[in-house]
């Protein structure tokens, strides 16, 4: 999730209530389809916020691999240590250069 995706979800909601509050008894089919496009906005937007958590549950690679270590009994992950390959392999990098591996 991101502020930009907050902030659109926010101005697409006002954008709904502004017009949904604004609209006489029976509105006119114009009137409906701002209505219904500002509701489509909002349902996007809120959708975004969602994505951000994928299967690796890492907010900086939300979509990317899942480390096959992770939930593995015999050789498991070290604690603190979440289920994004990437995160993962960069943490291993940097544990090998501070022990002078390369």
């Amino acid at each position: 999730m991101s502020y930009a995706d907050l902030r659109e979800l926010q101005s697409a909601l006002n954008t709904a209530s502004d017009i949904a509050f604004s609209l006489d008894a029976a509105p006119s089919p114009h009137e409906a389809d701002q209505l219904l496009d500002a509701l489509r906005r909002a349902l996007a937007a809120a959708g975004a916020l969602g994505a951000g958590v994928g299967a690796t549950g890492c907010a900086e690679h939300p979509k990317g691999p899942v480390d096959p270590l992770a939930g593995d009994r015999e050789d498991p992950l070290p604690p603190g240590w979440g289920r994004c390959l990437l995160c993962n392999d960069r943490r291993r990098r940097a544990g090998a250069q501070r022990r002078g591996w390369r």
